[in-house]
């Protein structure tokens, strides 16, 4: 089991977020990952930096602590070429300490460039497994064309390779994506507690890391948490069909006006009483998930951090399945 710090970006703006991950890390947990965003999914969040530029500062301020992407998209506001050079000069820059993980994007932050976010859930995918495929080609050395139905490549190398190129890890909302990380992928990357979707994963031969993100909301007491996830992270209980449709901040200021504290109690791990947040923690522990993301709501991360520090770093480490 290991344990990671989710870094807002959303929430912070870049010299925050280094400052943090530097906390994380003598706080001893294993990992920081962090979205790559091009809009926040509120405004009254107010960030979404540059994503790689801050994974560089971390790599330069840090020793230890792994880096992770949750998760970048690379098939529309990327180009694949660009994410496989980009992580591979961070795997460089942090002596092999970065994760890629990758997704199909949400149109929030891929319709940006005007060239269009795929209706079709199957389009995604196939942009997915033809990003994926063009990624392996460069990190293998020397030049490569690509031609895909979606994407192209013309005779491109990367230069500057790590020893050992970077573990991908896939996120994956049901058995398709499951099965695309598993076949093209090195591990999987969700944000639900589903068995079902570590099943499909395992069946399609997958056997790497299993990343999930644990809803929390720390403060002194569980209405303040509450009230504040309530105000930024309310986003979060709208579920993935919703997340990954809608354009822009006040689509999500729209679709957000009834949810309520008491579904954010439901579903996140508000307070400072440690056996809640194991409580929340434990189903994707169930599911099957060995890399359990801490995704902070409140609205004192330093609290936070001395908080898992103190009461629940040991307490998470040794959870094991139910069954």
């Amino acid at each position: 089991m290991q344990i990671g710090y989710k870094l807002a970006a959303e929430a912070f703006g870049p010299a925050e977020l280094v400052r943090q991950a530097v906390l994380a890390e003598q706080a001893g947990f294993d990992f920081v990952e962090m979205s790559d965003h091009y809009h926040p999914w509120l405004d009254v969040q107010g960030h979404s930096p540059f994503a790689w530029t801050v994974f560089g500062t971390i790599a330069a301020k840090t020793e230890r602590i792994g880096l992770a992407t949750g998760v970048t998209c690379p098939t529309v506001r990327y180009h694949p070429a660009i994410i496989a050079q980009a992580a591979a000069t961070l795997a460089l820059l942090s002596d092999g300490r970065f994760t890629l993980g990758v997704g199909s994007g949400e149109r929030l932050n891929e319709h940006v460039t005007g060239e269009g976010f795929p209706n079709s859930v199957p389009e995604r995918h196939a942009r997915m497994r033809e990003a994926l495929e063009i990624i392996r080609l460069l990190w293998s050395g020397g030049y490569h064309s690509y031609h895909g139905r979606y994407l192209k490549l013309d005779d491109a190398r990367v230069f500057d390779l790590p020893p050992q190129s970077p573990v991908i890890a896939v996120a994956a909302g049901g058995p398709l994506s499951a099965r695309i990380a598993a076949e093209l992928g090195d591990g999987l990357f969700a944000t639900d507690a589903e068995s079902a979707i570590v099943d499909a994963y395992r069946a399609a031969g997958g056997d790497g890391p299993r990343y999930a993100e644990v809803p929390m909301a720390w403060a002194p007491d569980a209405d303040t948490a509450a009230r504040a996830a309530l105000k930024t992270s309310r986003w979060a209980v709208t579920g993935w069909k919703v997340m990954s449709e809608l354009p822009n901040p006040a689509n999500f200021e729209a679709a957000t006006t009834t949810v309520r504290t008491e579904d954010i109690l439901e579903q996140f791990a508000c307070g400072s009483d440690p056996a809640r947040f194991v409580e929340v923690a434990q189903p994707f522990v169930d599911a099957g998930f060995d890399r359990l993301v801490m995704q902070n709501a409140g609205p004192d991360p330093d609290g936070f951090i001395d908080f898992y520090q103190r009461e629940l770093d040991q307490r998470l480490r040794a959870l094991r399945p139910s069954a």
